[in-house]
C-alpha cells in the first residue's frame, strides 16, 4: 500500500518529502493494547494532551495556499448552549480535521459574540441593575445580586448604575460565560486553536468595527438620517429590517367615517359607486383608530373609480375634524375592505412608502416609549377634537385606543361593532410587543436596498452583492437563492444604530452651536491611530472635557452599533485585520463560513456587504449552511420556544463522539430531527471500532504478563504487498472505493456522505470480513500456511489503519485512542488515505467478493440461528445455493467460508438460475453443539 507522506506535527505540510512507499520503524511500535478496551473517560485523557502537545495549533510559517482558514460563528454567549449548537459546530469540525489530515495548516480560531442586547437582558437579571447614563461612576459599586438571574427581582426593584458601571458588569459576566462555553466545546472535541480568540466587545473589536466604519463613512457608504424607521418601545431601539419576525397578533377591524367637505364630490362618488353613506360619509376600516389624529390623508388606488371623483378633494377626520386630501397611488388595494384607507404616520411601512411618495405632512403622536404625546397636536383645532385628544394623551397604544373608541362610538363615527381579526404583525426577533415606526436621528451603512452606484467598481450596489453572491460557493448550492430572494428584496439600507449601552460606540463627536443647540451635521472624527475611542468618556481632537455639552463645545454620540456591524466584520477580526498583517496576509480571505441557514439575510450578507465595501473581494469562498434541530414534534429547536436540549448531560451519558455522530450524520442546509437513539448507534460505533481495532492489532501478540516478550512482539504489518489472499484484496480494493467516495464528498463539503459510506464499509468488515477470516488470522493450531496467516493479519491491521483515519474527523477521542496503541504521533496530525496504493495492493481484485462472500456466511450461520444453537456447532453437510455472481465469490473464499461456518463434512454449491437472489442453504445436517466452558 502506498502511504502518504507523514506530516508535521506544528504545521501539517509534508514532513518528509522522502518518505518511502511503506510505513518508516519509528511510525509503528509493538501495540499496547489493553486487555480491555472502553470509550469512557477518553475525553480527559486526549484533550489534556492534545493542549500539551498543540495538536491543533496553527503554523504561523505556513503561505496562504497552504492554509485553510474558517470563519468561525462567533457563539453568543449571553445564554446556554444547546444541541443545535453541537450539530452545526460539530459539521464545521469535520471539515477542520479533514483539511488538516490533507496536509493544510488549519486556521481555527473562536470568538465570542458578548455584546449587544440579549447580554444586557442577561446583566439586569442577573446583578439586578439596569443602566442609567445620567449617573456617575461608581468605582466601589456592588450589585445587589450575582447570581440567581435576579428572577426575585422585578424591573422597576433593579438597582440604576451608571453606564460605565453597566459595561463593566457585562464585561464580568461574558467573562464568566466564555468560560463555560469554551469548557463544553473542549468536551465536544472541537480542533479549535484557542490561542486564537476574540470577543466582538473586546479593545481589537473596537478597533476593527471604529475604523471600518470611519472608513465608509469617509467614502459615502455610511450616512446618518432623520427618518421612520421601527422602533423597539420594550427596549427603546430602533431594529434593522433583517431583524423582524412577521407574527400572527389579534386584533379588531374598526369602521370610520371621514366626512366628504365637497357636496358635488360625494354625489359624484355615490353615482360612481362609492360607498358613501349619509350622503357625505365615506368608511375606512383600520386596526389602529388611536393613529386617527396623525392621519394625513385617505388613499385609493388610481385605477378605482369608486373614488375617482374624491382624488384632489378633502375629506374631515371623525371626532378630530381635520381636514386630510383623498389621494392616489397604486400600492391600494382595490379588494381590501372598502378600498380606501387612512395614511397616518405612521401606522406601517406602508404607511412610510405613501407619506415619502406622495409628500405628506409629518403629524406624529406617538413616543419611543410607545405612549401618546402628552401636548394636544397644534394641527387639532376644534375644541372638541381638542378634548378628545387630552382624553388620550400620554397613555398607552392600548389605552388611548380605548378611549378614543368610546369616543368615535358616543359620536356614531364609528359604523357597527369592532370585528376581530388576526393580522400579521412586525416583532424585533427578541421583543414580545408589535414594533411601531418611529421617526428618529439614526446611522445606515449602504447595502443596495436604495439605489447607489458604487464609485470603487461603477457598478449599481445592488448588482454587485448579487454579482457577489453569484462568486461565492454555497454548500448546499440551492440555499443561494435565499440570499439572492434576500438582496433583491431589500427596501431600505442597512440601520446599524442601537440605542443600547454595551456594544461598540460610534467614534463621533457633534460640535454644539453658539446657541446651545447639536449640529448633527457637523460631525468630528478621531484619526484612526486613536481608536478604539469611547465619546462618551473620551474627548475629540481640538477639545477638552469641560466643553462637554456647553455652548460652542461638544457632545458625544451616545448610540452603539448594531451587534451585526461587529459581526459582520468576523473575518477581517478573527484573521488580524489592522492587528496583525502577518497573519492577515496567511489567512485573508478565508475558505469557509460556517453558519446557520437562518441567518443568511444578516451575518452572511452584511458579512459580504464589509468586504465588498473595503475590499471589492468577497470575505471567504465557501459558505456552508447547516439545517435546523427539530423537535419530537418536529418543531425548530430554539430557546425561545422552550424545547431546547442541553448537551452537558448527553456528552456525559453517551461520550462526545457519539454525539458527534449524531451530528454529522446530518447533511449541510437539512433540518434534522433530535434522536437519542441515533446518539446510542454512534455510541456503538465507537466502541465496535475499539473492540475490532483491539481483536485486528492483537494478531500475533503474545498475551501474557512478561513484558520482555510483549515488548519483542511484531509490531502491525501494514505492508499491502503481502495481502495475496483474494479475500483480503478485496477488503483493500472496498477500502480503496471508500477513501476515493469519502475524499471527493469531503472535497464537496458533505461531510454526512463520507461518514455514511465509511460506516457501511466498517459495518461490512466487522461483520463479514473478521468473521470469515478470524481463524485464519490467529492460526492457534498452526495448521494455516505462514503466507496466508501474514496475508489475513495485513489485511486487517491495513483495514484498521485506514478506518481510524477516515472516522478521526468524526469520532476524534476513539479513533485517536486506537492510533496510539501502534502509532507515534496524533492521528490527527497524520495523512489521509488514499485510494492509489490501496487500489495497486489490490490489483484485480473485486471489491464486491466481500459482501458477497458475507452473505453466505450469513446463510450458513442462519441455519444455526433458526436451530437455536451455538454458531460453534459443526455443520455436518451443507448445500448452498447461489446466484451465478455469488458463484466466483464463494469458490474463492471457499476455504475460509469454511473453517467460520465449522462445515467438517460435505459442502456442496449449487447455482440458481435466478439473479441477485441471496444464497440460501437448501439441506443442512448439524452436529453435536460443543459444551458450554466452565467460567
Amino acid at each position: 500500500m502506498s502511504e502518504p507522506a507523514a506530516t508535521s506535527a506544528a504545521s501539517g505540510s509534508p514532513a518528509d518529502a522522502a518518505t518511502p512507499p511503506f510505513l518508516l520503524p519509528s511510525q509503528v511500535h509493538s501495540p499496547r493494547v489493553p486487555a480491555r478496551a472502553s470509550a469512557d473517560g477518553l475525553e480527559t485523557t486526549w484533550g489534556g494532551r492534545w493542549e500539551e502537545e498543540g495538536t491543533y495549533a496553527f503554523d504561523r510559517g505556513a503561505k496562504r495556499h497552504e492554509v485553510f482558514s474558517i470563519d468561525t460563528p462567533p457563539p453568543t454567549v449571553s445564554g446556554s448552549l444547546h444541541v443545535g449548537h453541537v450539530f452545526s459546530y460539530t459539521h464545521t469540525d469535520t471539515v477542520a480535521r479533514f483539511q488538516r489530515m490533507r496536509g493544510k495548516a488549519v486556521f481555527y480560531p473562536m470568538g465570542w459574540d458578548d455584546n449587544g442586547l440579549p447580554t444586557e437582558r442577561r446583566v439586569q437579571n442577573y446583578f439586578g441593575v439596569r443602566c442609567d447614563p445620567s449617573l456617575p461612576y461608581d468605582p466601589d459599586f456592588t450589585p445587589p445580586f450575582a447570581g440567581g438571574e435576579g428572577r426575585s427581582v422585578k424591573a422597576r426593584d433593579q438597582v440604576p448604575v451608571s453606564r460605565r458601571n453597566f459595561v463593566e458588569l457585562c464585561e464580568r459576566l461574558t467573562v464568566e460565560d466564555e468560560r463555560q462555553f469554551e469548557a463544553l466545546w473542549r468536551r465536544l472535541g472541537l480542533s479549535v486553536d484557542w490561542s486564537h480568540t476574540y470577543q466582538t466587545i473586546g479593545e481589537r473589536a473596537r478597533t476593527v468595527a471604529q475604523t471600518a466604519f470611519l472608513r465608509n463613512l469617509a467614502r459615502g457608504e455610511a450616512y446618518q438620517a432623520q427618518a421612520p424607521g421601527l422602533w423597539d418601545v420594550t427596549f427603546q431601539t430602533a431594529v434593522a429590517q433583517a431583524e423582524l419576525e412577521s407574527r400572527e397578533y389579534p386584533g379588531f377591524y374598526h369602521r370610520l367615517a371621514f366626512h366628504i367637505v365637497d357636496a358635488d364630490a360625494a354625489a359624484a362618488a355615490r353615482a360612481a359607486g362609492a360607498p358613501v353613506e349619509n350622503d357625505v360619509d365615506v368608511c375606512i376600516e383600520t386596526t389602529r383608530p388611536e393613529l386617527l389624529p396623525a392621519c394625513v390623508a385617505l388613499v385609493a388606488h388610481p385605477d378605482d373609480e369608486r373614488y375617482q371623483p374624491l382624488f384632489g378633494t378633502t375629506v374631515a377626520s371623525p371626532v378630530f375634524g381635520v381636514k386630510v386630501p383623498v389621494l392616489a397611488h397604486p400600492a391600494a388595494e382595490r379588494d381590501k375592505g372598502a378600498g380606501i384607507a387612512m395614511c397616518c404616520t405612521f401606522g406601517d411601512t406602508t404607511d412610510i412608502d405613501w407619506w415619502r411618495d406622495l409628500g405628506l405632512p409629518l403629524r406624529a403622536v406617538l413616543r419611543r416609549d410607545g405612549r401618546m404625546e402628552t401636548e394636544t397636536p397644534e394641527w387639532i383645532t376644534s375644541p372638541a377634537g381638542r378634548e378628545a385628544y387630552a382624553a388620550m394623551a400620554g397613555k398607552t397604544t392600548f389605552s388611548a385606543r380605548k378611549a378614543l373608541v368610546a369616543e368615535l362610538a358616543a359620536t356614531g363615527e364609528m359604523r357597527g361593532e369592532p370585528t376581530a381579526t388576526t393580522r400579521q404583525t412586525n416583532f424585533f426577533e427578541k421583543g414580545d410587543k408589535p414594533l411601531e415606526i418611529v421617526t428618529s436621528r439614526q446611522w445606515y451603512i449602504r447595502n443596495g436596498g436604495r439605489q447607489w452606484t458604487n464609485p470603487a467598481s461603477g457598478a449599481d450596489l445592488r448588482a454587485e452583492l448579487l454579482a457577489r453572491g453569484r462568486e461565492l460557493d454555497f454548500h448546499p448550492d440551492f440555499m443561494r437563492v435565499r440570499y439572492e430572494n434576500w438582496v433583491g428584496g431589500l427596501n431600505n439600507d442597512w440601520l446599524i444604530s442601537r440605542q443600547r449601552f454595551f456594544g461598540v460606540p460610534f467614534p463621533l463627536w457633534y460640535r454644539v452651536g453658539d446657541d446651545g443647540e447639536v449640529d448633527y451635521d457637523a460631525v468630528i472624527t478621531p484619526k484612526e491611530s486613536a481608536l478604539p475611542v469611547d465619546p462618551s468618556s473620551d474627548t475629540p481632537p481640538g477639545y477638552t472635557e469641560d466643553q462637554r455639552g456647553v455652548p460652542g463645545g461638544f457632545v458625544g454620540e451616545l448610540d452603539i452599533m448594531d451587534t451585526w456591524a461587529t459581526s459582520s466584520l468576523s473575518p477581517q477580526l478573527a484573521c488580524g485585520w489592522l492587528t496583525d498583517d502577518d497573519l492577515f496576509t496567511r489567512t485573508y480571505p478565508m475558505d469557509l463560513r460556517p453558519q446557520g441557514q437562518d441567518i443568511i439575510r444578516t451575518w452572511l450578507f452584511t458579512s459580504v456587504v464589509r468586504a465588498d465595501l473595503e475590499f471589492g473581494a468577497l470575505p471567504w469562498r465557501h459558505a456552508g449552511l447547516s439545517g435546523w434541530i427539530l423537535d419530537s414534534d418536529h418543531k425548530k429547536m430554539s430557546k425561545s420556544k422552550g424545547n431546547v436540549v442541553t448537551p452537558m448531560d448527553l456528552l456525559e451519558r453517551y461520550g462526545s463522539d457519539a454525539v458527534r455522530y449524531w451530528a454529522a450524520s446530518a447533511r449541510l442546509g437539512l433540518d434534522a430531527a433530535f434522536e437519542e437513539s441515533q446518539i446510542k448507534v454512534g455510541r456503538r460505533l465507537a466502541i465496535k471500532l475499539l473492540n475490532a481495532s483491539k481483536f485486528a492489532l492483537s494478531m500475533g501478540i503474545p498475551w501474557d504478563t512478561d513484558e520482555e516478550a510483549r515488548a519483542a512482539a511484531p509490531a502491525p504489518c501494514l505492508d499491502a504487498s503481502v495481502v495475496t489472499e483474494p479475500i483480503d484484496r478485496a477488503v483493500l480494493a472496498a477500502l480503496a472505493d471508500v477513501v476515493a467516495t469519502a475524499t471527493a464528498a469531503f472535497e464537496r463539503f458533505e461531510h454526512a456522505r463520507a461518514l455514511e459510506a465509511t460506516e457501511s464499509l466498517f459495518w461490512t468488515f466487522c461483520d463479514d470480513y473478521i468473521e470469515l477470516v478470524k481463524d485464519r488470522a490467529n492460526d492457534l493450531g498452526g495448521t494455516h500456511e505462514a503466507a496466508a496467516v501474514r496475508s489475513a493479519r495485513a489485511a486487517l491491521a491495513i483495514a484498521v489503519d485506514t478506518f481510524v483515519r477516515l472516522l478521526a474527523p468524526f469520532l476524534p477521542f476513539v479513533t485517536e485512542e486506537v492510533w496510539s496503541w501502534y502509532r507515534t504521533g496524533s492521528v490527527h496530525r497524520s495523512a489521509w488515505p488514499e485510494a492509489g496504493g490501496l487500489r495497486q495492493a489490490a490489483g484485480d481484485a473485486d471489491a464486491t467478493l466481500v459482501a458477497h462472500a458475507g452473505a453466505a456466511l450469513a446463510a450458513l450461520r442462519k441455519v444455526k440461528s433458526e436451530a437455536k444453537t451455538s454458531q460453534r456447532t459443526p455443520i455436518l453437510s451443507v448445500r448452498l445455493v447461489v446466484a451465478p455472481e455469488y458463484e466466483e465469490a464463494v469458490g474463492a473464499v471457499r476455504a475460509d467460508l469454511t473453517e467460520a461456518a465449522k462445515v467438517t463434512g460435505s459442502f456442496e454449491v449449487a447455482t440458481t438460475a435466478e439473479a441477485g437472489a441471496a444464497p440460501v442453504v437448501t439441506a443442512v445436517e448439524l452436529g453435536q453443539a460443543p459444551a458450554r466452558k466452565k467460567a
